[in-house]
């Protein structure tokens, strides 16, 4: 585990998540980010270590090993903060109620299906290397 590094913890199994994975790998310039699948070993074990639900993967988590993690519309902030440049203003929105951010997180997140083909993520050669699928 790189402690240097942020891991996105997201659904798999979405077209719309799959979607904004391969926009992050594609903006992150300073090689910040690791993403796991929440279906993934890795992704389970991460659950289960903080009591979350193992079975609800409606949920993106950003998690800095030994710092923190957040969830919903505070990990979007945070990733646009950690991208930096352009990306760091929407990032900087979080000073809006999180009860209201939080609440647009869910209902897009109700209806991600709907916002995306069910097209699977194929990384190349170079970004398959920021994947973590097992706990090491």
């Amino acid at each position: 585990m790189d402690s240097s590094k942020y891991y996105i913890f997201y659904d798999g199994d979405c077209g719309f998540c799959n979607y904004w994975v391969k926009w992050i790998l594609k903006n992150d310039k300073k090689d910040r980010f690791l993403f796991s699948p929440l279906q993934s070993d890795f992704g389970q074990s991460f659950l289960k270590d903080r009591n979350l639900a193992t079975h609800d993967l409606k949920t993106i988590y950003l998690w800095k090993p030994g710092a923190f993690y957040l969830t919903k519309s505070q990990a979007i902030f945070a990733v646009g903060r950690i991208l930096g440049g352009v990306n760091a203003v929407f990032g900087n929105m979080n000073f809006l109620p999180r009860i209201l951010t939080d609440f647009i997180y869910d209902k897009v997140s109700e209806n991600r299906m709907k916002l995306a083909s069910q097209k699977c993520l194929v990384p190349d050669e170079k970004e398959r290397g920021k994947f973590v699928e097992r706990v090491e």
